[in-house]
């Protein structure tokens, strides 16, 4: 008799199950313990009339290689993939998931709309988590509220159970479509191969849905869809009127919107332009009024002048999150969102002042003065961050301006050239700064730094040389700063440091 799924169980001799969190038709999500790591995780449990099925096996264990692939704050993690073989002979197949805690945006919908500013601040999200599945070759084919889970912290998306490679058959051994109608592209009704713009419509319904509080063409079933695709036109500003009336709504908010939903795949945007578009137009808090920094003591010349203070490191604050049923037909239900958080300030004395000393020499950018605003005239002084650079249009190329020999940033001070081991370190560094002070994005971090070491292999190895592959990480620099993912001052201070990587003794 096979052996039933109860709290305390214990599966793959190491995730301890505690109790059920969520069930659809295809699985069951448990909170268990991870008993060799000490956590607490999700298991997404295949219903075990489904487990004695190797093809069902087969699609869990891909949608867990799928997910896996993307490191990705807005996209679940996926830890482990397993199978137990009962006494019976029957088979226990589960994935091991992050555990998230949140609310599905599919039960906040239920409510009304969202504020214009968190809808596209959700979107934008979203936007990101499918820009980084494209560039590795996955479709999602299941964007829907039900697989979008919001917190305080922001979105993850989730269930990658139909995901698929770009260019497969949009269908299943039947024949048939699947995924949720109201937000299945109109090519996919045509078994069209799967293709980012698929994804796209998804996410422009979905953005549509949190602005207004309805679906483009509402419809549960594929026949209901087709219906409203060939009697309904397709959505424009002036056809859809509740979106230019939204409350101060940016006009290019709307614009990416409705060209999402467009007919036509090739009229769609990109996943990465609709993530720009839409934290362009981001609501951004009012910047502090004052800040309490350090002293940084006199450095010797030739180093760039001490700065006033080295402003402390935001604390963070870790969450713990849950997992949701990631393939019940035809909408499972989606897990939870979370951004990678900062690390805490540390408050030891010795620490904050090793910080402050290694700030000042990187304080002043080149060609750029300290921004001298006025200062309270009693009590102690609390300097102003100064203003930080306007980000260039995405369409620029990246010009680093040279640094003046006065003002040169601590990366440049140390002897030239230097060994190979050591530029990495200076660049490793200043991305960890970069990290720290939330001028580079975390995924874009993770992004640099597995450059940087697949760089130092290959010239190690004398599969590559040293000047090619430099002039390709500069490039990804500039690219990622055209992204609005590293800040300008800290795309200039890598690329001073990459040049450096450069001149680097092999």
């Amino acid at each position: 008799m096979k052996a039933a799924l109860h709290p305390g169980r214990l599966l793959a001799r190491r995730y301890r199950l505690t109790d059920q969190i969520g069930a659809g038709g295809m699985s069951v999500i448990w909170r268990a313990r991870d008993e060799v790591l000490d956590r607490f995780v999700a298991l997404k449990v295949l219903a075990p009339t489904l487990a004695a099925d190797a093809r069902f096996r087969d699609m869990v264990r891909e949608e867990a290689r799928a997910a896996a692939q993307l490191v990705h704050p807005h996209v679940t993690s996926v830890h482990d993939y397993g199978e137990t073989v009962d006494p019976d002979g029957s088979i226990t197949s589960f994935v091991v998931m992050e555990l998230l805690s949140g609310e599905e945006l599919e039960l906040r919908l239920t409510e009304g709309p969202l504020p214009w500013p968190e809808a596209v601040e959700a979107g934008a999200q979203v936007a990101d988590a499918l820009a980084a599945a494209h560039r590795l070759g996955i479709v999602h084919r299941d964007i829907t509220p039900a697989n979008v889970m919001m917190t305080a912290m922001g979105v993850k998306v989730l269930d990658f159970g139909i995901a698929t490679r770009i260019g497969a058959p949009d269908e299943d051994e039947d024949g048939g479509t699947f995924g949720t109608p109201a937000y299945v592209a109109p090519e996919r009704l045509d078994g069209a191969p799967a293709q980012p713009a698929t994804d796209v419509y998804s996410l422009g319904v979905l953005l549509h849905e949190a602005l207004t509080g309805r679906v483009p063409y509402p419809a549960d079933t594929w026949e209901q869809l087709s219906a409203a695709l060939a009697d309904g036109p397709a959505p424009t500003l002036a056809g859809v009127p509740e979106l230019a009336g939204v409350p101060e709504l940016p006009t290019a908010v709307a614009r990416i919107c409705l060209r999402s939903l467009a007919r036509d795949p090739a009229d769609r945007p990109t996943a990465r332009q609709i993530a720009t578009v839409l934290r362009g137009h981001l609501l951004t808090p009012d910047p502090p009024t004052a800040t309490t920094g350090v002293p940084a003591p006199t450095l010797p010349a030739p180093l760039a002048p001490p700065a006033s203070g080295a402003p402390p490191a935001p604390a963070g604050v870790v969450t713990t999150l849950r997992a949701d049923d990631a393939t019940r037909p035809p909408a499972p239900p989606g897990d939870g969102a979370g951004r990678l958080l900062r690390r805490p300030a540390l408050l030891l004395i010795p620490v904050v002042l090793a910080v402050a000393v290694a700030l000042a020499g990187t304080a002043l950018l080149p060609d750029q003065k300290p921004d001298r605003r006025a200062q309270p005239t009693a009590g102690p002084t609390t300097p102003t961050p100064s203003d930080p650079p306007s980000d260039p249009p995405a369409t620029e190329p990246f010009q680093p301006a040279p640094a003046p020999s006065s003002a040169r940033p601590t990366v440049a001070s140390t002897p030239e050239p230097g060994t190979l081991s050591e530029a990495a370190n200076r660049v490793d560094g200043l991305v960890d700064a970069g990290l720290r002070d939330g001028e580079i994005r975390s995924d874009v971090g993770l992004d640099l730094r597995n450059s940087l070491r697949n760089l130092l292999v290959a010239v190690g190895s004398g599969r590559d040389e040293l000047a090619p592959s430099v002039a390709r990480l500069r490039e990804k620099v500039a690219v990622r700063l055209g992204e609005g993912a590293i800040s300008p001052a800290y795309a200039q201070r890598l690329d001073a440091a990459i040049v450096k990587l450069g001149a680097a003794r092999v």
